[in-house]
Formats: C-alpha cells, sequence, structure tokens
C-alpha cells in the first residue's frame, strides 16, 4: 500500500459513480492509488475537505473557444479558465468557429499549438465533417481528434458547410472503419431556411417568429434521418444538444434497435424556457432554440430516466455586437461552460432531488465512456487525480465579474445557484481555488484509445 503521496484528501464526501461516502483519497503522479475510509502516511500536500462534497471533475464535450481567427469572441485561455471555474478538468473544442475551422491536418496543427501553450484544463479536439473535407478524415484521424462534428443545417460559418444526404451516407462509412463517432447538429436546413426567409419576407423577426422557423418538427426529422445514416453504416453517432423530448425518444428507439447512437443535452433546455428567453432577449437565442415548459418537463422526465448520455455547455459565445438587432438575424450561441455542474446541483439535485452520483455521470463518466477516453471522469484508483470540491449548501448569485469568459455575459448573470465549486484539481494539482485560477496552463491534449 502507498505511503508517500503527493495529495491527500482528507474527511471529504465522495461522489462515486454508484454511491456517495466518506472517503480520503491518496494520490500519487497525478494518479489516485487509493481510496479509504481513512488514509495514514506522509504527502507533500494534505486538503482537509471536511464539509464538501468530491465530484470527479466535469468534462464538457461541447465547447466553442474559437482559438486561432475568431479569438475576439472566446479563446483557449479565457474558455478553459472558465471550465475550471465550473468545476471542470477537459474539454473538447469545436472545429468551429475558430478561423480557419479543422478541418485537416495543417489546421488542427495550429490549434493544438494555441492549446498547448494556452490551456489550462486537458482538451480534446474535435475534426470537421463537411462535404469539402471527406478526403481529410483519415488525416485527422491520425491527429487524434476526439471525432467529428457535421451539421445538418447553416452552420452559421461559410468555410463549414453543412451536409447533404450524401456526404453522411459515405462520410459516416469512412468514419466507422475509423472507429471514431460522428455528432451532428440536427436541424432540416431546408425547412428551417424557407422558414426563416418566408419570415424576412413578412416582416417577422422577433424571438417567437425565429421558434416558428425552427419549430420542433426541424430537429425532430433531422434526428430521425441521421440515425438512419447510423443504422445503415454502424457509425456511431451522438445527436448534440437535442432540444425536445420527441428527439430524445428518437435517440431511445434506436438504441433498442442496436443502434450505436446517444443523446447530448445542453444545460440550459434544461432551466430556461422560450418565456425566458422573450423576457431576456437575444442574449438567450441559441440553436436549436429553447423550448417551451411543457417540452422541458418532458424532457427532465427522460433525464431521470437514463435516456440523456451527458451534458454538456455548447458554450458557444460571440463579439456581444452580433447580438444587436433583430432577434431572427442575430448570432444564434449562449455562453455557458461556467455553470454547468452549478446549474445542476440547484436545479437536478436541490429541486428535483436527482441522486449526485447521477448528476456525476452526466457530467464526467459518460462522456468519457462514450469517446473512450481511458482514466478519466471517475474517482476511481487508477484514474487521473481529476476532482472538483463542492459546498453543496452554498447558495449565491452569479454576477458578471465571477465570470471568466472574454466577454462577461451569460443568460445566468443574475441568477441564483444553490452549489458551489470551491476547488479544482488536475491531476493532482490545483488549478482554481475560492474564485481565483491559481496554475499555469498545464493542459494535455486528450485523444481516444482507438
Amino acid at each position: 500500500m502507498q505511503k508517500n503521496y503527493d495529495l491527500i484528501i482528507r474527511n471529504g464526501i465522495v461522489v462515486f459513480n454508484d454511491s456517495v461516502k466518506k472517503a480520503d483519497i491518496g494520490v500519487y503522479d497525478g494518479k489516485i492509488v487509493e481510496i479509504n475510509d481513512e488514509i495514514s502516511g506522509d504527502a507533500n500536500e494534505i486538503i482537509d475537505a471536511l464539509g464538501f462534497h468530491i465530484f470527479p471533475a466535469t468534462t464538457d464535450g461541447h465547447v466553442h473557444f474559437n482559438s486561432p481567427g475568431r479569438m475576439d469572441w472566446e479563446t483557449i485561455k479565457t474558455g478553459s479558465k472558465a471550465i475550471a471555474a465550473a468545476g471542470g478538468t477537459v474539454y473538447f473544442d469545436m472545429p468551429l468557429n475558430s478561423s480557419p475551422c479543422t478541418l485537416d491536418r495543417k489546421t488542427f496543427q495550429a490549434k493544438l499549438e494555441i492549446a498547448k501553450m494556452d490551456s489550462l484544463c486537458d482538451f480534446g479536439l474535435w475534426g470537421g465533417f463537411s462535404p469539402n473535407n471527406m478526403d481529410k478524415f483519415e488525416e485527422l484521424a491520425e491527429c487524434g481528434v476526439i471525432g467529428f462534428k457535421a451539421f445538418d443545417c447553416f452552420s452559421g460559418i461559410d468555410e463549414f458547410p453543412g451536409s447533404d444526404d450524401y456526404t453522411f451516407l459515405k462520410g459516416m462509412e469512412q468514419l466507422k472503419k475509423l472507429d471514431l463517432p460522428l455528432m451532428v447538429h440536427c436541424e432540416n436546413d431546408k425547412l428551417t431556411s424557407m422558414l426563416t426567409e418566408n419570415s424576412r419576407k413578412d416582416g417577422k423577426t422577433g424571438v417567437w417568429d425565429y421558434f416558428a422557423a425552427h419549430a420542433p418538427i426541424t430537429e425532430i426529422e433531422s434526428i430521425s434521418r441521421v440515425i438512419s445514416f447510423a443504422e445503415e453504416t454502424g457509425c456511431k453517432l451522438i445527436i448534440a444538444h437535442i432540444s425536445t423530448a420527441k428527439g430524445v425518444e428518437l435517440v431511445t428507439e434506436a438504441r433498442r434497435r442496436g443502434v450505436d447512437v446517444f443523446c447530448e443535452t445542453i444545460g440550459h433546455y434544461l432551466y430556461l424556457t422560450d418565456y425566458d428567453v422573450e423576457r431576456m432577449g437575444t442574449i438567450g437565442k441559441c440553436s436549436p432554440p429553447i423550448r417551451d415548459a411543457e417540452n422541458q418537463l418532458k424532457l427532465w422526465g427522460k433525464l431521470f430516466n437514463d435516456e440523456i448520455t451527458f451534458i454538456s455547455s455548447d458554450h458557444s459565445p460571440c463579439d456581444p455586437k452580433l447580438k444587436e438587432g433583430e432577434f431572427l438575424n442575430v448570432w444564434g450561441g449562449i455562453s455557458a461552460c461556467q455553470t454547468t455542474l452549478a446549474g445542476l446541483l440547484k436545479h437536478a439535485y436541490h429541486d428535483r432531488k436527482l441522486p449526485l452520483h447521477k448528476i456525476a455521470r452526466l457530467t464526467a463518466s459518460n462522456v468519457n465512456e462514450v469517446f473512450g477516453i481511458k482514466g478519466k471522469g471517475k474517482i476511481e484508483i487508477g484514474y487521473d487525480a481529476d476532482f472538483t470540491l463542492v459546498d453543496l449548501n452554498k447558495e449565491y448569485t452569479l454576477k458578471s465579474e465571477d465570470l471568466f469568459y472574454l466577454h462577461k455575459v451569460s443568460p445566468y448573470v443574475d441568477c441564483n445557484f444553490h452549489g458551489q465549486v470551491v476547488r479544482t484539481i488536475l491531476r493532482g494539482t490545483t488549478i482554481y481555488k475560492d474564485g481565483k485560477i491559481v496554475s499555469e496552463p498545464i493542459g494535455k491534449l486528450i485523444t481516444p484509445k482507438r
């Protein structure tokens, strides 16, 4: 048994994957080497976690940090600090809205070099999936991408076109051979484009007009069709940021048939409704849009029934000027990567009594299992010593000055939370403590086991 440790965390209440109980944790060389009721021995550092819950640090599977190219929207440096403040130690950065987008080896390497210098947290990088780079999928896989991201609609960026049915079929055949997943933003392009065009012609550019142009059927039809390609090809499929309970049902039904498909949803579909967006304005615009209260209630039911695999932030910031104007026409994206766990502690645990170990699965272990990441996402011997210490009873109001984003805006500013991250530890090193970043960037590239 290990007797000398780099770190011992004592007296905390540990949130395991299937239970919650008091335990001490011993860490050596960045790994968990002992978990016991009490640990004796010496350590270079001892943390007394009395009164705190120790969660596995979160993994955010869906962020847009925009380095390189659009670093006036967000950067890996600022975004990774926000991840740490949220109790996270890993994020997976999307191939857009960086410019150039991550579509080949050269663009992957350009983003990787920035992340190696600037990322406080460990990181995975998504590769782009589009009609224009199908010949680059293999080289992106060789680079170590976490998976591929596609759009069944306009991505918002001209250099990253949406995929047609031929691209989905032939591209998913490739990804099956490469043993890498495809995540798809599911909204029917023809429907959303025509509905939006008709709204503009009629001078209807408000919030409810946007909701109508992105009605639930636009997501539901797309999910059904993309699942059919996954069923045909055998490609692992992740439906991005599902906003409709019916969409979750389609995934559940497909999984029962043996299709290798998973659900991701985002906090704001669980915490906010369409009337909240009407009240707050363009800061609450995202795509797919936030839905009504009836759908939200059903979505919570799906979550409690374990039909949703993991929860991410879809942190998609922009220059605040791009949020100025008519609702239908402004940028659609929400800044949220600093509030995912906090939101679940309030809305899922305190308000709805979802067990803490299920929150740990939704934010840490499940996402790593889906992507084949070994040694991340659980408090278990042999795993990386990635923890977040939480004061479960702390109530507070989030203020803009608390945010580490480049632009300190979010729909969650001035919202009340119940449960606060007080410390984040990456591979045994504290990177965030009591509201402050306390480490230089130490992030490493995470790649899937293939």
